[in-house]
């Protein structure tokens, strides 16, 4: 499948609107020159938040009205200056979140939603990381995710190395193929990492690794693999782990010096997988995430 991007969909949460991750829909903007559509969704939580009390109809459209001027008023001053050389767009929802952003999807015809489910206070995280975990869900786009706590740095965001996690399945031909066209386009190092299952054993003690054991799933895996870049026609580097997979793959994500994860769809549910699971491998990662 093509790796092209042509627009954007970025939600943003007032009053902070400004994030980590619109910085990154600045650079893979200004990359595939797309454009960005800066969406708001006033929600019923929102709602909720500007009445003391339940009152008339009256009041509540009133409140409503004068929720969604405010919300108006923000989205046309956010991003401002707008950034050189990128085509904004705005875009104003009420309604549910999720259901909101998937909508504005569909049809802007996005090629692509940014999320961050990061947010100061534990309401807002928990509200944010809903609406990340219900967008990454159901959405059948690619979903790029910045959950990172905020770090100082001296250098700006980068695609530099991308690693690509695959789990051998029938989807990993398609997400290396991809993850190799993103490192192509910012001329990038691509690794590939696989995470096999825990090799420890349990006994007097505590834990111990049995080497063979670990040397026959890392040799197998390693075939398999290179099975994989034979057929998909890439050279990466590769490397292979065992153990818990969120730690695994941060460690991954520090050997190659990554600057963004890509994982694939993990089966018959989507970006998180029928069990969910996904999601706390997402929130985890110390780097962004693109789900393909």
């Amino acid at each position: 499948m093509d790796m092209s991007i042509n627009r954007i969909l970025l939600p943003l949460d007032f009053p902070r609107s400004k994030s980590s991750v619109a910085d990154q829909a600045v650079y893979l903007a200004r990359r595939f020159q797309a454009e960005i559509i800066l969406l708001h969704v006033v929600s019923p939580w929102s709602h909720l938040l500007h009445q003391s009390e339940q009152g008339s109809e009256a009041q509540e459209q009133s409140v409503w009205a004068d929720a969604l001027q405010q919300a108006q008023r923000n989205l046309d001053r956010a991003h401002q200056p707008e950034p050189d050389g990128v085509a904004l767009r705005r875009l104003l929802r009420k309604g549910d979140p999720a259901r909101e952003i998937l909508r504005a999807a569909h049809d802007e015809q996005a090629d692509l939603i940014l999320l961050s489910a990061r947010h100061h206070g534990a309401f807002y995280r928990f509200l944010l990381g809903s609406v990340t975990a219900k967008v990454l869900h159901d959405s059948d786009l690619p979903v790029w995710t910045d959950t990172r706590v905020p770090v100082e740095s001296a250098r700006e965001f980068a695609i530099r190395n991308v690693l690509c996690a695959i789990d051998l399945s029938a989807h990993s031909p398609d997400t290396v193929s991809r993850a190799a066209q993103l490192a192509a386009r910012f001329d990038a190092r691509l690794t590939l990492t696989h995470v096999t299952a825990g090799v420890e054993t349990y006994g007097p003690g505590g834990a111990y690794v049995i080497p063979e054991w670990k040397e026959a799933l890392v040799s197998a895996a390693a075939n398999e693999i290179a099975k994989l870049q034979q057929d998909v026609g890439t050279k990466a580097d590769v490397i292979i782990e065992s153990g818990h997979l969120h730690t695994s793959l941060n460690l991954a994500a520090e050997r190659s010096k990554a600057d963004v994860l890509v994982i694939g769809r993990l089966g018959a549910g989507g970006h998180l997988g029928q069990s969910g699971s996904g999601y706390a491998l997402i929130r985890d990662s110390t780097i962004p995430v693109l789900s393909l």
